[in-house]
């Protein structure tokens, strides 16, 4: 969704940085560590990006060697666990989203709308929790026969990126085996999943000039912007690809 679908990373990853400078900053000056802030290029697409909200949140603190209670879901903002810290964030994201709203990529609905005209299902997997938000602000929910989100692989028990349940979970709603169905990512974790999950093609839209580091994890192929492609021309990738193995 984030990436693919909507241009809304840019607000995550910012919303990211607001939260975890806060708590570095206050961390520093109690503990006596050292201030270093968050950093988009190496710790949002490294920990963060593409991953369940409270799985980020712990993989970004460990690499900065930083414990914290795990906590509840329910935890306050500030309550000084890794849920609150996620909390945190998801305030800051949709007081943004408010303010601004969820802009979409016009190549990806068209794209979208060209599937559907062959004949060819939508499903919407993505890690996050906000999904019904960001698909009313953007006026897409239409646009996908299933949605897999952070609440539905809460409730189902479905493991988050880089492993591939989301996705198997979408195909499988829409009637599909993973060896007929295609994925699209932004997301180093997203990717991973992907080629990890013996779907037919993995497709990697490269918004940050990233699109070694997409391939390097699995894309078969790699985009800037999915305004190029055409229902025909991933077809003929899915048999370049099955014609190689």
């Amino acid at each position: 969704m984030d990436g693919v679908l909507t241009d809304t990373a840019a607000v995550h990853s910012a919303a990211w940085k607001q939260a975890f400078d806060e708590f570095l900053r206050t961390w520093a000056q109690r503990t006596g560590a050292m201030f270093e802030e968050f950093c988009h290029a190496r710790d949002y697409r490294a920990h963060v990006d593409g991953r369940p909200r409270h799985q980020g949140v712990a993989s970004f603190l460990a690499s900065r060697g930083i414990s914290l209670p795990q906590g509840s879901p329910n935890d306050l903002p500030r309550t000084g666990t890794i849920c609150g810290l996620g909390n945190r964030k998801n305030e800051l994201f949709h007081a943004a989203i408010a303010a601004s709203g969820a802009a979409v990529y016009p190549s990806t609905v068209a794209l979208i709308r060209a599937l559907h005209v062959a004949g060819i299902k939508v499903g919407l997997a993505t890690s996050s929790r906000n999904s019904e938000l960001i698909l009313s602000r953007s006026r897409t929910a239409s646009l996908f026969a299933t949605v897999v989100d952070g609440l539905v692989s809460e409730r189902l028990g479905l493991r988050g990126k880089p492993l591939p349940d989301i996705f198997a979970a979408a195909s499988a709603n829409l009637g599909a085996e993973p060896a007929r169905a295609v994925i699209f990512e932004d997301a180093v974790s997203g990717v991973r999943a992907g080629a990890d999950g013996g779907f037919a093609l993995v497709i990697g839209v490269a918004r940050e000039n990233n699109a070694w580091e997409l391939r390097e994890n699995g894309a078969d192929f790699v985009v800037e912007d999915l305004g190029g492609l055409s229902v025909e021309k991933i077809d003929e990738q899915v048999r370049l690809k099955r014609a190689a193995a």
